[in-house]
């Protein structure tokens, strides 16, 4: 590297004694300097740069240091103290380059940033050409739903059984999820199995349509085994709900109060029961609408008779069952669109659905 032995003491005494800004205008000139060059420099080359712009890139601007990781994540003979370090940055603009394509990053490295940091360190992080299962479990543990689903969508990413149990599960709730996983190459017939019965059956259409013919084969073979929701709900018996509810009503019993329990202890049928006669909607039209894809029909029903958001939200885990979870920000949109809906607007959604 020409210039050198007369550039490292001049860098030297700006590292120890310069201002920020001095330290600041030094860092750019080196770091274009080393860019402009990386193709040609020996390792030795490499390391030598790597001890001064450690020192000198954390005083230059937020601006700066992001446009440096950017071109630093594109180079295989990159500083690797230098991207270690800027990979540890809070901010996003900084990390986020390197976290999605830097190869210079370690595993150690990786799993340390993806315990310690934020959604948006590993949602950059779900985006690298590969993800070992070491570093998917921290993931998994950790990521919301955005990382999750980025993660899923990722075939470079590998994920332990422990995972997959934990992604199938949120994909309970979570249609996008479930579309991710079953197109993923490496799901098994069981977790394939998992993922089917618990998801509804417009998911289940919808990853078909979108699947490889070989898993549109397993998938057939996968629900001759899963009852299908339309096997279910030829089988819901609501006979002995309706004679409950009708003596609950005679004894002026059957209020909200009443509904809210079944809601509660997971009583399907007594409550869809119940709220039938509450809204005056058949119970059969009821329970093809609450059934559906969308929680929009328990608002437009809930709302329609006044009822409590806390009876609202238990309909809404009752339509999901007590093996799955809802996820806690499908649970707050839920809510705000119940307070946002008029009960005008309501009621007229319910009288169309009386014609039913």
């Amino acid at each position: 590297m020409t210039g050198s032995p007369s550039l490292i003491p001049e860098l030297d005494d700006i590292v120890s004694r310069g201002d920020p800004k001095r330290r600041a205008d030094a860092a750019r000139r080196v770091s274009e300097l080393f860019l402009q060059n990386a193709a040609n420099f020996r390792s030795d080359h490499v390391e030598l740069f790597d001890g001064v712009l450690t020192s000198l890139v954390p005083h230059a601007e937020l601006e700066e240091r992001a446009q440096l990781a950017e071109r630093l994540s594109l180079l295989d003979n990159a500083p690797r103290g230098l991207v270690g370090q800027l990979a540890h940055d809070d901010e996003i603009a900084i990390a986020g380059p390197l976290l999605r394509r830097s190869p210079l990053i370690d595993e150690k490295t990786l799993i340390e940033i993806a315990s310690e940091k934020g959604q948006g360190h590993l949602l950059a992080m779900a985006e690298r050409p590969t993800l070992s299962t070491e570093l998917t479990d921290v993931m998994v543990a950790r990521g919301d739903r955005d990382v999750i689903r980025r993660a899923a969508g990722n075939a470079g990413a590998a994920f332990s059984t422990s995972s997959y149990s934990t992604l199938i599960k949120r994909a309970g709730q979570d249609g996008v999820l479930t579309i991710r996983l079953g197109q993923r190459d490496d799901l098994s017939p069981d977790h394939l199995r998992e993922l089917l019965s618990g998801s509804i059956d417009v998911i289940r259409r919808r990853l078909f349509q979108v699947v490889k013919p070989e898993r549109q084969a397993e998938i057939k073979q996968a629900m001759t085994i899963i009852e299908t929701p339309s096997e279910r709900e030829e089988r819901r018996d609501f006979s002995s709900a309706q004679r409950t509810v009708i003596k609950l009503h005679r004894e002026g019993a059957l209020g909200e109060g009443a509904l809210l329990n079944f809601a509660r202890v997971f009583k399907y049928e007594e409550a869809i029961a119940a709220l039938s006669a509450m809204t005056g909607v058949k119970i059969e039209t009821l329970h093809r609408l609450i059934s559906g894809e969308r929680y929009d029909p328990i608002l437009i029903a809930g709302k329609s008779i006044d009822l409590e958001w806390a009876t609202v939200r238990a309909l809404i885990l009752l339509r999901l069952g007590p093996s799955r979870t809802a996820s806690p920000t499908d649970i707050e949109d839920a809510r705000l669109n119940y307070m946002r809906l008029m009960p005008s607007t309501a009621q007229r959604v319910l009288a169309f659905w009386k014609t039913r």
